[in-house]
């Protein structure tokens, strides 16, 4: 997406975020029966093969050779086998075998809306692999930390959502020292000033490899591979997540959450801002093998955007493809809860009722203009959010309302948290300005893409991007947005510095570890208050169809779960009284 792309969808309250359905318009329906199917053509595919449990790797890889297909990598930890096949059938005989669980093609689980071309990706790439190197080197002397509990950093008078959470009185008690977190998004730009005190260099990962149908040719990349250091950032969504959960006090823009947290890029999504199954089934088993105390997650499963095992509207292949992913992502998910990684996602910005959906004419989005209608039923799972052992975060605004945008639902949201609506205050000067969505880092050479910064001064006259310059053209960036994306990490941030304030030494990995339940316990527990608005409650200036009921007490109710998170109270123990909502 352009800078002038950009800023339309700015200007016209779009969310820049992953999950967002903004990369693919609705279809046509299509008849019944419709769906998704193996290629007939002889050109490779990758899929995804389940192993049954307790069968032998032996027996997995003889049905796989036996079916037409080739092993390319196995994860041991969940049983799941990537595979390439140029053999049609390949799927429906792989599936018949004894040992074979469920067999899905390897597409996309989630989209990010990409916030360049493909020229300014790789310009972007250039720049940061040259700052990333630069850094790594010198990741011993990294600057450290300032303690504190009150709003210091230079921009912290722009962070309505850390006030809101009790984050600066939070500090006093706890930063989140020894404490891993892992961003599951399309990268972190290491070197930015806010990131680089708190990069963990030795942990992170890309996950990901290029793939020139979506991501280009790999000859056009700086160094002519398809291959990408776990340093990068070129869609700017990843950094702004990494920021608001663990920027450092070091007086440079804004702190975290957890400000002494390790940042730990399990990078997932791919340049093009798609993101695989099989890499985010890696990151998660990667992070549970590897002392990762809390992953964020915001982005949802597609190209599905409610996943259905046995859909009367479905094709028996898509039927198929939509089990084997929630087979493998409750796999991984259960994985990595179990060995003590508290795990985050983001509820999703379709403004539904995630416990009454009835009706998705949004699938499959991928490939393009393949989507039809469906009835659905509760077995169809938004995915990661209404996955085994998630948190789900819906999103406030800084009146304390759920954004417009935000999902929402008793079974399926636990907790609130900031996450910015751009279209509060609705007849006051404070309506429709950026300054009501959540300010996190952004990549410099993003930033400098833009026509409304200065290439020689480094100054910005976009509203939405901020600048904080030393000297002319030395400039770092922080940028303005919104959606369940911004929220959840607000979330993933109190949930560390529960880890911080309560886990035991990880004597195994270093650092600290606790379990994920009593996590998450806590967080719920510390939560405050936060009861329902008029209700039904019609969004000022917005249409009917963004009017939303809410349902429940004080305690516990639809559009907040059991409150919106608490930072301070979360380290102290002292869960505050009923909160209501701030300005209109």
């Amino acid at each position: 997406m352009t800078p002038s792309q950009r800023q339309t969808c700015r200007a016209a309250g779009a969310l820049l975020l992953v999950g967002s359905t903004l990369s693919a318009a609705p279809a046509q329906a299509a008849p019944a029966g419709a769906g998704s199917g193996a290629s007939a053509s002889s050109a490779t595919q990758q899929y995804l093969v389940l192993a049954r449990v307790g069968v032998a790797d032996a027996q997995v890889r003889a049905a796989v050779a036996a079916a037409g297909g080739t092993v390319r990598s196995v994860n041991a930890a969940v049983g799941v086998y990537t595979v390439d096949s140029a053999d049609a059938g390949f799927a429906a005989r792989a599936r018949a075998a004894g040992a074979v669980d469920g067999v899905t093609t390897d597409r996309r689980i989630g989209s990010a809306v990409p916030s360049q071309t493909p020229a300014q990706a790789r310009a972007l790439e250039k720049a940061t692999r040259a700052r990333a190197l630069a850094a790594s080197t010198s990741a011993t002397t990294k600057p450290k930390p300032r303690p504190g509990g009150s709003a210091t950093e230079p921009l912290a008078g722009l962070q309505w959502d850390m006030a809101m959470i009790d984050a600066w009185r939070a500090h006093r008690v706890e930063q989140g020292d020894g404490v891993k977190v892992g961003i599951m998004d399309t990268g972190v730009e290491a070197a930015h000033p806010d990131i680089r005190p708190n990069f963990d260099y030795r942990l992170s990962r890309n996950f990901t490899t290029d793939k020139p149908d979506i991501d280009g040719k790999c000859e056009d990349e700086p160094d002519k591979s398809c291959s990408d250091p776990a340093t990068v950032d070129e869609n700017e969504h990843g950094t702004h997540v990494a920021g608001t959960i663990a920027a450092a006090r070091n007086g440079v823009g804004i702190a975290g959450v957890a400000p002494k947290a390790d940042i730990v890029n399990l990078r997932v999504g791919q340049d093009s801002g798609y993101f695989f199954v099989d890499a985010t089934v890696n990151a998660l088993t990667y992070a549970a093998d590897h002392g990762i105390d809390v992953v964020n997650m915001s982005f949802f499963i597609d190209p599905w955007m409610f996943n259905c095992a046995a859909n009367p509207k479905d094709s028996p292949e898509a039927q198929a493809q939509q089990a084997a992913t929630i087979k493998a992502t409750n796999r991984a998910l259960d994985y990595a809860r179990k060995r003590g990684v508290t795990l985050v996602a983001a509820a999703g910005n379709e403004h539904l009722d995630l416990d009454h959906v009835t009706k998705d004419a949004t699938s499959p989005n991928y490939p393009a203009d393949k989507a039809y209608e469906r009835t659905l039923d509760k077995g169809c799972l938004n995915l990661p959010a209404q996955g085994n052992g998630v948190i789900t975060v819906s999103s406030v605004g800084p009146s304390g309302i759920k954004a417009d945008y935000s999902n929402w639902g008793a079974e399926s949201v636990d907790v609130a948290a900031p996450g910015g609506s751009y279209r509060e205050g609705f007849g006051t000067p404070t309506y429709a300005k950026p300054t009501n969505m959540v300010l996190a880092p952004m990549p410099k050479a993003l930033a400098l893409a833009n026509a409304k910064v200065d290439k020689t001064t480094g100054a910005s006259s976009d509203p939405f991007i901020v600048s904080q310059c030393k000297k002319k053209g030395d400039c770092v960036y922080y940028q303005y947005l919104q959606g369940t994306s911004m929220a959840a990490p607000h979330a993933a941030g109190v949930a560390a510095l529960i880890v911080g304030r309560y886990g035991k030494k990880d004597r195994a990995h270093g650092g600290l570890k606790l379990d994920a339940r009593t996590t998450e316990r806590i967080l719920l527990k510390t939560a405050t208050d936060t009861p329902c608005p008029a209700s039904p409650y019609a969004y000022p200036g917005r249409p009917a169809e963004f009017t939303a009921t809410c349902t429940g007490s004080p305690r516990e109710n639809t559009f907040y779960g059991e409150g919106t998170v608490d930072a301070l109270a979360a380290v102290t123990g002292h869960r505050k009284a009923a909160k209501g909502h701030h300005r209109p």
